[in-house]
């Protein structure tokens, strides 16, 4: 599944590149809107339809739609509209697909299992985030941007496979397994009161709005480097995938290596703490140097710290609550705040620009919000320690 999107990501970002900061940032007030449509919707569907039919139908229907852009874009190459389309699109889905994926594995292990295995389980994920950015490297100057479409498309099918081996697995270990399959029931739109009644839930929230604001003000001055910096839409299309390569690199050996051990030994705090300290002293870097090469290097610091210790500890921190908070809940943080936060920091960061901020001072603004970012990670991390998740 990791694989198939980080194959087409690239191809997004290439995109993004074409239509401009400006319109990108319009497209994430649709982006932002899609995602709160999409919860209720997700959550009609957790409701009512077995979650080991539900999944496969869901990583189905992506790898279908993939194939059809990539025909589209074939057709119709310089058609900007679809191109608009093809980025709102991937980019509701993407945080959906890898939250589907975390909420089941929330039901398979508790708290201490979590903490020892997710940082493996996450290295799988991240081989497959590997593979992917390399075949599109090696493969879009032969195949173009929707031959890479079609490979994701194909991986998106195969990873079916690999789900319902898991799926089954997880039936054989229920007492009751046609009880643990069927549909939660309830509301569609329990995830907003879910969300709302808890203390915890609303500082998780918080943590995943500054998550976004860093990403977001280093995405805009990316888009902008890569642009001035490279001129041919297909090298700008393994420029990215090279950066997504180091990153699932680094990324995978830590998961391997580090993550689960420094959960184990100093707690989930750790996880959620490092990262934002790290991107204060980027942002700092640079707004004293800038340049694409150390934009470069504070993208695959953010990424791979997101990805190696982030995303394992935020899993963690939903371990041990009840189930329709693991895939309600969960995914209205995971999808409408996350996006909600994208689009509101973007219109922000384009009026500040707009109004004559520097690029240095989107960066101290970035190392402002890095550090509110590690300030609440650090309370997450105690409460869940203590036990304390109300």
């Amino acid at each position: 599944m990791l694989g198939g999107y980080f194959a087409v990501r690239p191809v997004r970002e290439t995109i993004a590149t074409i239509l401009g900061s400006d319109q990108v940032a319009r497209l994430w007030i649709i982006t932002s809107i899609g995602a709160v449509v999409i919860v209720p919707l997700y959550g009609w569907l957790v409701g009512r339809v077995r979650r080991s039919l539900l999944m496969p139908s869901i990583y189905g229907f992506v790898g279908v739609s993939l194939i059809v852009f990539g025909l589209l874009f074939r057709a119709r190459p310089d058609d900007t509209l679809l191109s608009a389309v093809f980025y709102v699109w991937i980019s509701v889905l993407n945080l959906m697909l890898v939250s589907v994926f975390w909420s089941f594995l929330l039901e398979l292990f508790d708290s201490a299992q979590a903490k020892r295995l997710f940082g493996f389980i996450a290295a799988g994920g991240t081989a497959g985030a590997l593979v992917g950015p390399v075949l599109t490297d090696l493969t879009v100057q032969h195949v173009g941007n929707e031959g890479v479409l079609f490979i994701g498309g194909l991986m998106f099918i195969g990873a079916i496979v690999a789900q319902r081996v898991l799926v089954r697995i997880w039936k054989a270990g229920q007492g009751n397994a046609a009880a643990a399959d069927r549909g939660l029931g309830g509301n569609p739109f329990a995830g907003f009161s879910i969300v709302f009644r808890s203390p915890y839930l609303l500082m998780l929230a918080l943590f995943v709005v500054l998550l976004s604001s860093v990403n977001t003000f280093l995405y805009f001055e990316q888009l902008a480097i890569v642009r001035d910096t490279f001129t041919d839409v297909a090298q700008r299309t393994q420029v990215f995938a090279r950066i997504d390569y180091a990153v699932q690199t680094l990324t995978v050996l830590s998961q391997v290596f580090l993550t689960g051990r420094i959960a184990a030994t100093f707690g989930v705090r750790s996880l959620l703490v490092i990262v934002p300290l790290a991107m204060v002293g980027g942002f700092l870097l640079l707004a004293a140097a800038g340049g694409f090469a150390v934009l470069a290097l504070v993208m695959v610091l953010r990424r791979w710290g997101e990805y190696a210790f982030i995303r394992p500890g935020r899993e963690m921190l939903f371990s041990g609550l009840d189930t329709e908070t693991k895939y309600k809940a969960k995914n209205l943080i995971d999808v409408p705040v996350y996006r909600g936060a994208d689009m509101l920091v973007a219109q922000l960061q384009n009026a500040l620009r707009a109004g004559g901020l520097s690029s240095a001072g989107v960066a101290l603004l970035g190392a402002g919000a890095a550090l509110c970012w590690a300030g609440v990670g650090w309370w997450l991390g105690n409460r869940h320690e203590r036990g304390r998740r109300e």
